[in-house]
C-alpha cells in the first residue's frame, strides 16, 4: 500500500505516573528528516524517538512534539538546609540582645532564602522512554493511517490518468499507421501531377514510403510507454516505499512522449502528444506526495 508523505497523528495518556502527549506531523521531503521538541531535561529521548519513527516512516519532513508532566507524589522532594537554618536562628537570637522582639517561629525561618530546597528526583530514563514509546506508538499509528488513506486517493488518481494515457497511446498508434498510408497517396498523386503520362516506379514509391514510415515510426516509444504504465501499476500495488522509483518512471514516460512529438508531422498526433504530456505532468505532481 502506497503512502502519502503528509500526515498527522496525536495521542495522550498517563503511563506510570507520567502524563504524556505525543504529536507527529509531516510534509513532503526528498529524504527522511526528523526534528523533535521535548522538555529540556529529557534530552536522552531524542535519538530513541527518531530511531523509533524511522522504522515506520522512510521519507518526509517529520516534526514531533512531546510534552511530559510527572504526576507522581514523589516527583519532588523538599529538604531543609539545616546548617543555614541554624545560622539564621543564631543570628535572630543575637538580634534579640539588641532589643528585637522575640517570637520567631518555623514559618518565619522558612521564608529566608535557601532554607528550603526543592529537588527533583532522579528519573529512570528507561522507564520514561517506555512510557513515551507507549504513547508515541499510538500517535504514529494514527499518523501512518492518515498517510495510507491519502495514499489510496493518490493511487486512484494516478491509475485513472494512466488509463487516459493508454487511450492516447492507442490513438497515436492508429493515427501513425494512417499517416503512412496518407503519405503514400499524397506522394503518388504528386508524382502523377509532375510526371503526367509517365509510368510510376512502384519499387521507388515503396522505398520512399518505407523511408518515411521509418522516420515517423513511434512503435518503440509506444511499446515503452505501455511498459512504463505496467511497471507503474505494479509499483502502486507494492508494500514498499516507491516514490523515487515512480519519479524515475515518470521521467522516462516524458522522454518517450517528447520523442513521439518530435517525430510527428500529423496535427492530430501532435495535439494528442500535448494532452499526453499534460497527463504525465499531473502524475508527476502527484508522485511528489508519495513516500
Amino acid at each position: 500500500m502506497i503512502k502519502s508523505m503528509t500526515g498527522y497523528g496525536r495521542a495522550q495518556n498517563t503511563v506510570n505516573g507520567i502524563d504524556i502527549t505525543a504529536e507527529i506531523k509531516s510534509v513532503n521531503h526528498r529524504y527522511f528528516e526528523c526534528s523533535c521538541r521535548y522538555p529540556r531535561q529529557y534530552g536522552f529521548l531524542e535519538e530513541k524517538i527518531k530511531s523509533f519513527v524511522s522504522q515506520r516512516v522512510s521519507r518526509g519532513k517529520i516534526e514531533i512534539n512531546i510534552t511530559i508532566t510527572e504526576t507522581a507524589d514523589d516527583s519532588y522532594a523538599v529538604t531543609v538546609n539545616e546548617n543555614l537554618a541554624k545560622a539564621y536562628i543564631q543570628a535572630l537570637n543575637q538580634l534579640q540582645t539588641y532589643g528585637a522582639a522575640p517570637g520567631w517561629d518555623a514559618s518565619d525561618i522558612a521564608r529566608f532564602p535557601d532554607v528550603l530546597q526543592v529537588t527533583r528526583r532522579e528519573c529512570d530514563e528507561e522507564q520514561v522512554w517506555q512510557a513515551v514509546q507507549t504513547v508515541l506508538n499510538v500517535a504514529v499509528d494514527a499518523f501512518v493511517l492518515m498517510r495510507e488513506q491519502e495514499g489510496e486517493h493518490l493511487k486512484a488518481d494516478i491509475m485513472s490518468r494512466c488509463a487516459t494515457i493508454l487511450e492516447q497511446v492507442s490513438l497515436i498508434e492508429a493515427k501513425s499507421g494512417e499517416t503512412v498510408s496518407e503519405y503514400r497517396l499524397r506522394l503518388e498523386a504528386k508524382i502523377r501531377e509532375l510526371l503526367d503520362h509517365v509510368q510510376i516506379d512502384e519499387q521507388r514509391l515503396l522505398t520512399e514510403t518505407a523511408i518515411f514510415a521509418d522516420k515517423i515510426a513511434v512503435d518503440e516509444e509506444t511499446v515503452r510507454l505501455r511498459s512504463h504504465i505496467d511497471q507503474m501499476g505494479a509499483l502502486l500495488n507494492s508494500s514498499e516505499p516507491v516514490g523515487r522509483k515512480l519519479d524515475f518512471l515518470v521521467q522516462e514516460m516524458n522522454r518517450e512522449a517528447n520523442t513521439i512529438g518530435s517525430k510527428s508531422s500529423n496535427t492530430q498526433i501532435t495535439k494528442t502528444v500535448v494532452d499526453l504530456k499534460s497527463e504525465i505532468e499531473k502524475i508527476r505532481e502527484q508522485i511528489q506526495n508519495i513516500e
